[in-house]
């Protein structure tokens, strides 16, 4: 399945799993070898309504027409900065989940290793800490340094950004670290103490994790199954 169908399905299903913030947030794929060009949902285009065609593809580099019409502002200058800047952010997804943004409001943020899920993402994020606005100008630049050579980095504040090679990459581990901080937060309401696993087991469930044979895949192609289903119009 094409890119633009890939990323219609990830909209439709994120809409599904009410992961999306009104008509905020924004997912975009680089169709240039060197991030000069790249797919991003249009300004305005609910994900639950998402279809391939409504994709617009946009420069990285100068500003495009249609910005603040069928262009979100800061849609096109975060991923523009990212996919300029960050080699592996060949996909970006960019959301304010629930549990995730809550997370991102803690003084310490950090997820810790409670369970299998929060364990996936030990030592694995980038924590921005220095939110000033909304992700126009020298703030999407700021957030390309800070994320670095990771795929992960929760926006203090904010929200998350996840990057990754593919569609289904990115979204596999956003929805698994709103799963870890779900669970996180409300352990937390138990007023209990957390049973946080030694840095060892951490580590090895990250790694485990990370040499899966191919488990991204096959969850988002289930999710397009159940789509291709249900709503076929996606990939129109």
């Amino acid at each position: 399945m094409n890119a633009r169908a890939d990323l219609a399905a990830a909209f439709r299903y994120t809409a599904r799993l009410n992961m999306q913030e009104s008509i905020a947030n924004h997912f975009s794929v680089a169709t240039a070898d060197d991030g000069s060009r790249f797919l991003i949902n249009p300004y305005g285009r609910h994900f639950s309504r998402m279809r391939a065609s409504d994709l617009v593809e946009v420069g990285s580099e100068a500003e495009p027409e249609g910005m603040g019409d069928t262009i979100d502002p800061t849609a096109w200058a975060i991923h523009g900065a990212l996919h300029r800047r960050v080699p592996h952010a060949r996909c970006i997804m960019h959301l304010h989940p629930k549990y995730t943004t809550a997370l991102a409001c803690l003084k310490d943020p950090v997820l810790p290793p409670i369970d299998q899920n929060t364990m996936r993402f030990y030592n694995r994020v980038a924590f921005d800490d220095g939110y000033d606005g909304m992700g126009l100008g020298d703030e999407a630049e700021r957030l390309a340094r800070v994320l670095g050579n990771r795929s992960v980095m929760l926006m203090g504040q904010h929200g998350i950004l996840m990057v990754g090679p593919t569609v289904a990459h990115c979204f596999d581990a956003i929805y698994y670290f709103e799963r870890g901080a779900e669970t996180y937060l409300t352990a937390l309401m138990t007023g209990r103490e957390l049973n946080i696993a030694s840095d060892a087991v951490a580590e090895k469930t990250a790694q485990q994790w990370e040499s899966y044979p191919g488990f991204a895949e096959k969850h988002f192609a289930a999710v397009r199954a159940i789509l291709d289903e249900e709503e076929p119009e996606y990939r129109q």
